[in-house]
């Protein structure tokens, strides 16, 4: 398939507000661990990616956001930090459920666990994003994630397909997926464990993650790129395993959104999978070293 390139990124999913509680460790069931600090960050899987390919676009205004938030403050103040980092929003609120929310817990190595409250996000459906067809119709890629129906996933992975878009699917948060859904997908970007629970493949080394990359091909997905934390990122189409940069992590918040937004870049400006890769690699790098999801995502000019 010709890539279309040019540049344009749009990028369509969830909003949440982040409430992280930073703890020397994560509370057992029914255990209170005193002693944490406290932060509000903006997040969400599509925000972050949103910012992460308006940041590190070569162009301002190359990345527009299609989400849905509630009629209350963190639908707004979510309008206005977009609009910060030069990012074409396109929001439509629900006048009855509230905004995304996450309720997130990192201990003192990194690790986190996270609950999300999807508001607004769960109920973004087809006819929500039908009036911003022509804005994926011209895009180069459409990235996606599950934080919302997967219908509107399908149907704005079809539209896309039909303008000649490439798709990018983070099937994240990780679930079952729809048969017909795969064969409108150009890319897939699962972590091991989404790739073991769309394919139930133990997903721990290059082998493993091969067979998954397989299976998802044989499903009708184009291409497979497998994130593996610090073991790097499996590559389908390279058939190998990319190793990344040692660095010292700090929070991971993140890595993987911060990691989709580069790779959407990279692949609108026209770079081959191996290209991609290295960037957005360096991209993820930058960002699990500094805290919070969408303040420690770099800019252009930090990743040469």
């Amino acid at each position: 398939m010709g890539m279309k390139t040019g540049g344009k990124v749009v990028v369509l999913g969830s909003t949440n507000t982040d409430m992280v509680i930073a703890g020397r460790k994560l509370p057992a069931p029914g255990e209170t661990v005193c002693g944490g600090r406290f932060m509000m960050n903006p997040g969400g899987k599509g925000a972050n990616q949103a910012v992460a390919a308006a940041r590190l676009a070569a162009a301002k205004g190359a990345c527009t956001f299609i989400a849905k938030v509630g009629d209350d403050l963190f639908g707004r103040e979510t309008a206005a930090r977009m609009k910060k980092d030069g990012i074409r929003t396109r929001l439509v609120v629900d006048e009855k459920e509230p905004s995304g929310t996450a309720l997130i817990l990192v201990d003192a190595k990194g690790q986190n666990v996270i609950s999300v409250a999807l508001g607004a996000n769960g109920t973004l459906a087809p006819q929500d994003v039908a009036p911003f067809k022509k804005d994926i119709e011209g895009a180069a890629v459409l990235v996606m994630q599950l934080e919302t129906p997967v219908e509107t996933v399908e149907w704005a992975a079809k539209t896309a397909r039909a303008a000649g878009a490439a798709t990018i699917l983070n099937p994240a948060p990780a679930r079952k997926l729809p048969r017909s859904l795969y064969p409108l997908i150009d890319w897939i970007t699962p972590n091991e464990t989404e790739a073991e629970i769309l394919t139930g493949i133990k997903v721990t080394d290059a082998a493993g993650a091969a067979e998954a990359a397989a299976v998802l091909k044989k499903r009708g997905v184009g291409h497979v790129a497998i994130t593996m934390g610090s073991k790097g990122v499996f590559c389908g189409d390279c058939g190998r395993l990319f190793p990344c940069r040692k660095v010292k992590a700090v929070d991971c918040v993140a890595a993987g959104d911060t990691f989709n937004g580069a790779f959407a870049v990279a692949l609108a400006e026209g770079r081959n999978c191996e290209e991609a890769v290295a960037f957005a690699q360096k991209a993820a790098a930058i960002a699990v070293t500094r805290p919070g999801a969408q303040s420690s995502i770099p800019f252009r000019k930090e990743i040469a």
